[in-house]
């Protein structure tokens, strides 16, 4: 029964991250995740200083 619970609580968790992500693409974010994700132009990373 605990085996149960615990891949219940798995498949909501990766559920609820594949929701989020599909519903950022449809906003059209590029990176998802990224701060700074309306304002790039795309290319990931461009805003860490080397």
């Amino acid at each position: 029964m605990t085996n149960v619970i615990v891949v219940l609580i798995l498949v909501a968790i990766v559920g609820s991250i594949v929701w989020y992500l599909v519903r950022a693409k449809k906003r059209g974010e590029t990176c998802i995740g990224c701060p700074y994700a309306k304002q790039c132009s795309g290319k990931c990373g461009e805003h860490q200083k080397p």
